[in-house]
């Protein structure tokens, strides 16, 4: 059996930020990505963060609705989000904004990496 590996530089990552009082309040990314199953493109929204200071206050529905919008202008046929099964609150958060609870993800860490925003 022969492997062929093609690298495609079809997928973009797309950051919306919030800023309030010339500070960064807080943040989504959307990445853009393709694959041979479908002709349009796929969202991913990933590291929704928001600071605690600036919780409660419709930043991150904002930030979601926002990357909605834009996974919509770049022709996605469905956006997924993901959390951990900890996060009931996070659930129910993403659920109220139309989202279907569709699956199991699974991980692999391949790398220790720091986490930025542990909370």
């Amino acid at each position: 059996m022969k492997w062929k590996y093609t690298e495609q530089a079809k997928a973009i990552a797309i950051k919306i930020e919030a800023n309030e009082d010339k500070k960064i309040a807080g943040w989504a990314y959307l990445y853009v990505l393709y694959s041979d199953r479908h002709d349009e493109p796929y969202g991913f929204l990933e590291n929704l963060y928001v600071e605690k200071k600036y919780r409660g206050r419709g930043f991150g529905t904002e930030l979601v609705q926002r990357v909605i919008e834009e996974a919509r202008k770049q022709g996605c046929y469905k956006l997924i989000g993901t959390t951990r099964y900890a996060k009931r609150e996070v659930h129910a958060f993403y659920q109220h904004l139309g989202f279907k609870n569709f699956g199991i993800e699974f991980r692999m860490d391949l790398a220790k990496s720091k986490v930025k925003q542990s909370d």
